[in-house]
């Protein structure tokens, strides 16, 4: 509760100065708030490896001028203060820890790394649909978990990830996604930043340029720049990456969304997914092959995953539970190829990495799926996203019609809007924002800008109510084109 006072060993000032300077700072700035209990003064002593004296007439003082009060039987707790040139807005720095200026600064400078406006109808690209999560499965699973004679639950887990969990999900993906490994092949981890980072130094020694889509998710071109690589945009197609394109490039690794691309959201057809494994083998590389959403294609006949279509190909394979479970289980996935096993097992052991996912949620996790919940859980999601997809093109083609064109349909959790209007991005932006709308611009997703930038925006429809998606659409369309 109370930070540990600086103390100046070499000054002349008493301890019990110092420290009622510090406990005095601490109230004025208010962060230690009316009615707050302060430690007894025995307690505070030990904590501080003082005697009690100068503890006690530090109270002592703090309780003569009014800093705080003394309740019998109750102990000191802080009183309020009335006089306004006393407020923490007009406190300074004194003793110890920041000021209430110096916090405000800081918080200035914080970027905003996400919009955090209220939204009457919010076209979230990527939020889930949470009103059908399986809230009382997973509690009791959780609860299961957490038993008194499980305490070793609590310890580190194996720093591959629980063999458990591993082995549901090496059953999963072969069932549903065409994947072919054993578990063993199978790394986990709390985000996509920490796999991303084992790769790039699994890999840095052979390869330090990497090419990615342009447009594309530029978490992967970001984080192997920060790890000394060169990422090198390589353009898309109708039918996904340029192939020519990806071998004029020069790269020894490259990453491709073949199932939804994101932000285009197109479906690499299996003729061009055996043409980027046999740029693979012909320049000895690695594909990463973003698995994002897979799970949810609402038409037409499922596409298994590029890593199983050639046996042993150099396919690194990622995945997660964010999108068809919850992001704040903190739960990912990458599936290593064998020629990199060695690789990882070399990393781990200079490393002494452990794990950074949560071994509670994994060991639950892992009694969802065994138990079919987390299968049965999948397919009530993909109906019911299906739904919503359907009436969010419906209502896009009811209400705009030939002033705007979907890009991406058929799969995931959003479409572009490509919209035809004199109006710039920004003033498009705007209107958007004045009608109560979320509908975020596609353009930071280009690493390497076209000439021309498209009016492209993200409508997500996974997170949005129902009966939201049609006057949402609706909104749309008049905050833009009310006064044409």
């Amino acid at each position: 509760m109370l930070l540990t006072p600086k103390w100046n060993e070499s000054g002349n000032e008493p301890q019990y100065v110092q420290l009622y300077t510090a406990l005095k700072n601490e109230i004025v700035t208010g962060r230690l708030t009316e009615h707050t209990r302060l430690p007894s003064v025995r307690k505070l002593a030990d904590l501080l490896g003082l005697s009690t004296t100068p503890v006690e007439m530090a109270y002592q003082q703090l309780l003569a001028e009014g800093f705080i009060q003394s309740k019998p039987r109750s102990g000191y707790y802080v009183e309020a203060l009335p006089d306004p040139e006393v407020r923490p807005e007009r406190a300074v720095h004194s003793g110890y820890g920041s000021s209430h200026q110096q916090s405000e600064a800081i918080t200035s400078r914080r970027p905003l790394l996400r919009d955090d406006k209220t939204y009457k109808y919010d076209f979230h690209m990527s939020q889930n649909d949470f009103t059908l999560f399986p809230y009382a499965d997973w509690r009791r699973l959780y609860n299961q978990t957490m038993r008194l004679e499980q305490q070793e639950e609590l310890f580190y887990g194996d720093p591959q990830g629980e063999p458990g969990l591993r082995q549901q999900i090496a059953s999963y993906l072969h069932r549903y996604r065409g994947i072919v490994c054993q578990s063993d092949q199978i790394v986990i981890g709390a985000d996509q930043f920490g796999l991303l980072s084992l790769i790039s130094l699994m890999l840095g020694h052979k390869h330090k340029r990497v090419g990615v889509e342009n447009p594309g998710y530029l978490l992967y071109a970001n984080t192997f720049h920060q790890h000394g690589y060169e990422a090198v945009p390589v353009a898309l197609e109708e039918d996904g990456i340029n192939i020519s394109e990806l071998y004029a490039a020069d790269v020894g690794l490259v990453v491709v969304s073949p199932s939804h691309q994101y932000p285009r959201g197109m479906i690499m057809p299996v003729s061009k997914r055996l043409q980027v494994l046999e740029w693979a083998q012909a320049v000895s590389g690695y594909i990463i092959e973003d698995d994002y959403d897979g799970e949810f294609r609402y038409h037409g006949r499922p596409i298994p995953s590029l890593q199983g279509l050639v046996p042993n190909a150099n396919v690194i394979y990622m995945g997660g539970f964010g999108q068809v479970m919850a992001p704040a289980l903190g739960v990912w996935y990458m599936v290593l190829p064998e020629t990199l096993m060695e690789s990882y097992y070399s990393l781990l052991r200079a490393t002494l990495l452990e794990q950074s996912a949560s071994r509670l949620h994994q060991r639950t996790l892992q009694a969802f799926m065994e138990k079919g919940l987390f299968e049965k859980h999948v397919r009530k999601m993909r109906s019911h996203y299906r739904k919503k997809h359907d009436i969010l093109l419906e209502a896009v083609q009811r209400h705009f019609g030939d002033r705007a064109r979907v890009i991406g349909k058929d799969a995931g959790f959003h479409v572009l809007l490509r919209v035809h209007s004199e109006k710039s991005e920004e003033e498009l932006k705007q209107l958007a924002i004045q009608a109560g709308v979320r509908a975020s611009s596609a353009s930071f997703t280009w690493l390497s800008p076209p000439p021309v930038m498209p009016k492209e925006f993200f409508l997500g429809f996974a997170g949005i109510p129902l009966d939201q998606i049609e006057p949402g659409i609706e909104a749309l369309y008049q905050a833009w084109f009310q006064d044409s």
